[in-house]
């Protein structure tokens, strides 16, 4: 069933560390940005909104541009486990710098860049650990995360002790220990540092996806980009108004925790009862394009009770933010399936896509500024809420629609096929545990000095393990092991 919820799916091995952990970074980046002040550069007519958020945005972005930039080597030795403990340091360090830095320009400068540049590279870090998963376990265990993260801030606020909010602060350090754990039981392999041997080698896009599945991978992959940065530039419209320099920043966060916490609770039932690709159609409609529905109407109810319910109370604004950080929750799963169909190092999918995300966050905080300044007093929440709204409804009809998820969803179904035939052959010969590990790298054409280096095994124990593979599913090489993957995959296309 590929992309639906097995019923092992959050009781793997790893999968509580992972979601807890997860949970755990994303619990901070709520606190941070939304259980904050609004903090401003300048006073009155002039002061700058959410220079605060802005400037942290602005950091992750340059973080992610330095992780694009930087070559396999040294991309690795960014996110590798001991500079993980340095970065949630800083973290902590620069959520605590309002309380202890000056609050002009220069406190919001050095905030920004305590919590900015370190926690791009961790959310990196976290894509490079969830890619590791396969992608059927990942995207449930996003949700869940999301909602973990959403139920623990909704109960620390409710607490009456100003106090408590010092918890959240800590969470990084919760981060750092799952990454670590999990980058002690396996190496990610940067896909720039394969030799030129690997290089010309069966590939897994080679194996499962026709050359015109992986020219629509690339053009769904930058109307992705597109669509993601316009869903940014609403949700930043949104962030400029929904206070005053002073005040919290997001008075109604409350609602829109309870409100996400829901959503993403609709939205694992909805892998449970589905699965992506379940139908071989183009017009099959999996899960993820449901939940992507789901967090839109959302965001577009907010759009709609801002003018229309504001005055009865009903926080317009909270109903947006929880649509936005639901739909932040959709796009975390997608950039996952582009990195698994692409066989992009999933570190660099998530620094594309987070980039897009908050490069257009920061745009509509700029333009949302602007509108501000330029509209009379009552009339500045109708038409920030108006343009914001026209970008995420444009966002949603014309870039990324549901129809592309649809695209996707046959894509992905059929790359699922390459670990599902890997779980057959395993089952039908009966591999051993280390033998089936083995096994799929060897059918992507790994040499065995690149699967030693993966598995943190020797050369001559990979050689080894392949000549036990070979004896146990009657193969006589490599090229006859990549025949019988072939085999499998198209016997299970044949079922499906």
């Amino acid at each position: 069933m590929p992309f639906g919820v097995r019923a092992a799916s959050l009781r793997d091995e790893g999968a509580l560390r992972v979601t807890l952990g997860f949970a755990c970074h994303q619990g901070f980046v709520f606190s941070l940005f939304y259980l904050g002040q609004n903090r401003a550069i300048g006073e009155g007519a002039f002061a700058f909104e959410r220079a605060d958020l802005f400037g942290a945005l602005l950091c992750m972005v340059l973080s992610f541009a330095l992780l694009r930039a930087a070559s396999p080597r040294a991309r690795d030795a960014l996110l590798a486990g001991p500079l993980l403990w340095c970065y949630a340091a800083l973290l902590v360090l620069g959520s605590l710098m309002p309380s202890i830095a000056e609050s002009g320009a220069g406190g919001i400068a050095l905030e920004s860049l305590f919590v900015g540049a370190p926690g791009g590279l961790m959310l990196a870090a976290w894509g490079r650990e969830l890619g590791r998963r396969p992608v059927e376990r990942a995207v449930p265990g996003v949700l869940a995360a999301f909602g973990v993260a959403a139920a623990a801030c909704l109960a620390v606020s409710a607490v009456p002790v100003s106090e408590a909010l010092l918890a959240l602060k800590l969470l990084p350090l919760g981060s750092a220990f799952a990454l670590q754990r999990g980058s002690r039981r396996a190496h990610a392999p940067s896909k720039g540092a394969r030799g030129a041997e690997e290089a010309a080698s069966l590939t897994f896009g080679d194996l499962v996806a026709t050359r015109e599945q992986r020219a629509e991978t690339a053009r769904l992959s930058k109307k992705i980009v597109a669509g993601t940065a316009l869903f940014g530039l609403a949700a930043g419209f949104m962030e400029t108004f929904g206070s005053d320099p002073g005040m919290a920043s997001t008075p109604a966060f409350a609602a829109a925790l309870l409100l996400l916490v829901l959503f993403c609770i609709a939205a694992l039932q909805l892998l449970v009862d589905g699965a992506l690709g379940a139908s071989a159609s183009d017009d099959a409609e999996g899960p993820l394009d449901a939940a992507y529905r789901l967090a839109v109407l959302v965001m577009m109810a907010g759009f709609l009770f801002v003018p229309v319910l504001g005055a009865f109370g009903v926080p317009g604004e909270a109903i947006v933010l929880a649509g936005y950080l639901g739909l932040t929750c959709v796009l975390v799963s997608l950039f996952l399936v582009m990195a698994k169909i692409t066989g992009q190092d999933a570190a660099l999918s998530f620094a594309r896509g987070f980039a897009a995300l908050y490069a257009g966050e920061m745009a509509g905080v700029v333009l949302g500024n602007g509108i501000e300044l330029m509209e009379p007093a009552g009339q500045a929440p109708y038409a920030v809420a108006a343009t914001a709204g026209l970008a995420a409804l444009f966002s949603y009809l014309f870039l990324f629609t549901e129809r592309d998820f649809r695209a996707l969803s046959v894509i992905v179904r059929d790359a699922d096929r390459f670990e599902d035939a890997c779980a057959a052959i395993a089952e039908r010969f009966g591999l051993s545990r280390r033998e089936a590990e083995v096994l799929p790298l060897a059918l992507r054409g790994r040499t065995g000095e690149r699967i030693a280096a993966e598995l943190f095994i020797s050369k001559s124990t990979v050689e080894t393990h392949l000549r036990r593979i070979y004896a146990k599913t009657g193969t006589h090489g490599r090229q006859e092991l990549i025949d019988l993957g072939e085999r499998t995959v198209r016997s299970l296309g044949r079922s499906a």
